[in-house]
């Protein structure tokens, strides 16, 4: 028995950037079979142009793109201050190119060739992480002069505002929620990324995000009293 359809935007809006004609009508009907409301650009500049004017839920964006690199787009897209979530793709072997999309504020990243399946594990990971009190059990916590409110997704040092991305929200959210544990990158990649295999690529990822985040939540970033580095084990937050 065939599964029906479900009813075009139920999920939200995706707009779905790739210049590759088949990949391109391949996403457009598994997302609209998951029932996503699906907008579809070929270069960056139409990317732009349309997330301006659609604002979607969730930007599929490949890295390679005429006229304005994928890279490019997530760049101006978080300068603006959105945190729409993006998920980047890659081709085999583009691994500076997955650094620089999380560096600048991708979410995720998928390789191609990727099974449909598997993007929609990353989809359904970074949607959660995004929506306030989506996946989360915590709504206000705070530290030192550092309190954090995850249903406004909002952090403030000192009575200040900070701004930070959906996965540094994550990655505090987790370091809170286990407190006073010494948290592995292999953990961290798990519980905060999504992904179960460990390179050497992924844990200079979560060591740069944990370098950002502790900029932001330390007063003293190089002398750290709370987000500390426990010496060939990994991360904890100080009680």
């Amino acid at each position: 028995m065939n599964e029906a359809p479900k009813p075009a935007g139920s999920a939200g809006k995706v707009l779905i950037v790739e210049d590759d004609e088949a990949m391109r009508a391949g996403l457009k009907d598994g997302f609209e079979f998951e029932g996503f409301a699906v907008t579809l650009a070929t270069d960056g500049e139409a990317a732009l142009s349309l997330w301006k004017a659609r604002r979607p839920d969730l930007l599929i964006l490949d890295v390679m793109l005429p006229k304005l690199s994928g890279l490019d787009v997530c760049k101006r897209i978080r300068r603006e201050g959105s945190r729409t979530p993006i998920i980047m793709l890659t081709a085999r072997g583009q691994e500076i190119d997955k650094v620089m999309g999380l560096k600048i504020g991708a979410d995720d990243y998928v390789t191609k060739p990727f099974s449909f399946l598997e993007l929609m594990a990353r989809v359904g990971a970074v949607l959660r992480r995004s929506t306030p009190g989506g996946d989360r059990e915590l709504t206000l916590s705070s530290f030192g002069d550092v309190t954090v409110d995850f249903r406004k997704g909002q952090l403030m040092k000192a009575g200040k505002k900070v701004e930070l991305s959906a996965r540094e929200l994550r990655l505090l959210e987790f370091f809170i929620a286990h407190r006073g544990e010494v948290l592995s990158r292999e953990v961290l990649l798990r519980e905060v990324w999504g992904h179960s295999n460990e390179s050497e690529m992924q844990t200079r990822t979560v060591d740069m995000h944990v370098a950002k985040l502790r900029k932001k939540v330390e007063s003293a970033p190089s002398h750290p009293r709370y987000l500390l580095t426990v010496h060939n084990a990994g991360y904890k937050l100080a009680d």
